[in-house]
């Protein structure tokens, strides 16, 4: 991942006139000579949750790249129209089946995410969420699986995307359980 470039390094022409004459305004931005529209590249908002039961963590192996096969949490991005905690519930419901009975925001990282060979930059947002006590989970979605991992076995660096294992470092740390 190449996190060099300009975020909107693979805009060539603006979006409002069309113009090749879209050239890099600063470290977020771009600005169309042509017309003076200036587009600003905003970190998009993604979440993540922290499922603890019984003293063990829910853990989804993602069955999608980025990062296919390592692990992840329940989570991913929020929808346009939706707050962060409607995305957060709908991103456990969509991955583990399992519906939030309550959540808690911990924290927030930026992350730089990889995706149709761009890279997005967005704002993952952290949370403690509670479900039924014996509801099952299942894995669907973009978890190929799921288990729940003792928090004393719980290793950071099994965590494929970055924003996510540092997240679960802080956790892990601050015994935020």
């Amino acid at each position: 991942m190449n996190t060099d470039l300009h975020p909107l390094e693979k805009f060539v022409c603006c979006p409002a006139c069309g113009s090749r004459e879209f050239t890099v305004n600063n470290v977020k931005s771009k600005t169309c000579r042509a017309c003076g529209f200036t587009y600003y590249a905003n970190p998009s908002a993604a979440t993540a949750a922290f499922i603890i039961r019984n003293g063990s963590l829910l853990v989804a192996r993602r069955a999608k790249e980025p990062a296919k096969g390592t692990l992840d949490l329940p989570g991913g991005f929020v929808d346009m129209y939706e707050t962060v905690e409607e995305g957060m519930a709908r991103e456990i419901r969509e991955e583990t089946g399992l519906e939030a009975r309550s959540m808690s925001y911990l924290f927030s990282l930026p992350n730089l995410y990889e995706y149709s060979g761009m890279i997005i930059h967005t704002i993952d947002m952290f949370f403690r969420v509670e479900v039924d006590a014996d509801a099952v989970p299942h894995a669907d979605d973009d978890a190929a699986s799921l288990q729940w991992v003792p928090l004393s076995d719980v290793q950071p660096a099994l965590f494929g995307l970055n924003s996510i294992r540092r997240a679960v470092e802080l956790f892990k740390e601050r015994k935020l359980k």
